[in-house]
């Protein structure tokens, strides 16, 4: 059914009047142009379809819209400020984590909401919080070390 759905995208006020069960991620991805959330297996097991909704990590492709509605959203290209890479994008640049790039989004997104409800994580949590999303690269240890690295940095806050 058609309706008024409002939320915050990326920090700033977003209204569309559409099917309220589209799936998120194909809004985001077609009608608001972020295009850094990527499709996955389409059944919420990957983690490449990962967003922040009111700080909790949510696979897009499997949120309908009504359920953001007057909600916060965040997407990868949210994370970006001034120019300059969240703390969590520059460790995976450094640490060689991102591969061929398209889990990357996800897992960022996942971890970016791991740490700020356990800013400063082990390792063991990392591994353990970042269990569901996947890399057909095989770059976990990386994507680990990253994770690490940037909860160290400033608390692991952004």
């Amino acid at each position: 059914m058609k309706k008024t759905i409002q939320f915050r995208l990326n920090g700033r006020p977003t209204k569309l009047t559409t099917d309220d069960d589209r799936r998120l991620l194909w809004v985001l991805r077609t009608d608001l142009d972020m295009t850094g959330t990527k499709h996955g297996c389409g059944a919420g097991l990957c983690g490449s379809c990962t967003v922040v909704v009111d700080g909790k990590a949510v696979r897009s492709c499997q949120t309908p819209l009504k359920n953001v509605d007057g909600k916060e959203v965040l997407t990868i290209e949210g994370l970006e400020q001034n120019g300059k890479l969240h703390p969590l994008q520059q460790a995976f640049a450094d640490h060689g984590a991102l591969q061929c790039g398209f889990c990357t989004p996800g897992m960022i997104m996942n971890a970016y909401a791991l740490l700020q409800q356990q800013p400063q994580a082990s390792r063991d949590a990392i591994a353990e919080g970042m269990e569901r999303n996947l890399c057909r690269c095989g770059a976990h240890q990386r994507i680990v070390a990253a994770i690490e690295e940037a909860s160290h940095a400033k608390g692991g806050r952004s």
